[in-house]
């Protein structure tokens, strides 16, 4: 199975692919937690189903120390009890945030202050663009139909 484009090779989508990692990068090196940045990738990539996105961020997060358990449990996180009163708020921000088309009213100011009780104000901001900058990638990848299954961690830097 092949990708409907090669998003390396084209000129536009290579130099826009550039600039979206480059952002990425600064959340990846800011102070939100690594395992948070793990699960609200993983979690956005279930919702949008990107497979492509869902084996890179389950296997970079493997690949950083995460537990598989905690992995498997990130569909279905409301129910799991691996997950801190933190991570729950970023979850569920990362649900709303990506479903936004679904509520009435985008992101609740529930949501919204749950994580703002746990993560101060930069966290906050490398959490709203890590949630959509992971929709980028997802809705990109499952537009070309990006094939997933091959993905070795840290394929990419």
């Amino acid at each position: 199975m092949d990708a409907r484009l090669n998003v390396f090779d084209s000129p536009t989508t290579g130099k826009l692919l550039k600039h979206i990692i480059a952002a990425n990068k600064v959340v990846s090196d800011s102070t939100l937690p690594i395992a948070t940045q793990h699960l609200v990738t993983l979690r956005a990539s279930q919702i949008n189903g990107c497979g492509f996105c869902t084996d890179m961020h389950s296997k970079d997060a493997i690949a950083a120390g995460e537990s598989s358990l905690r992995l498997n449990l990130v569909a279905a996180w409301r129910e799991a009890t691996v997950f801190s009163e933190e991570e729950r708020a970023a979850l569920e921000l990362t649900e709303q945030g990506t479903r936004i088309a679904d509520g009435a009213g985008g992101v609740t100011d529930q949501a919204w202050e749950d994580a703002a009780k746990h993560y101060d104000e930069d966290q906050l901001g490398a959490l709203v663009s890590l949630i959509a900058l992971i929709n980028a990638f997802n809705r990109m990848n499952v537009i070309i139909k990006q094939p997933a299954g091959d993905y070795q961690p840290g394929q990419f830097g």
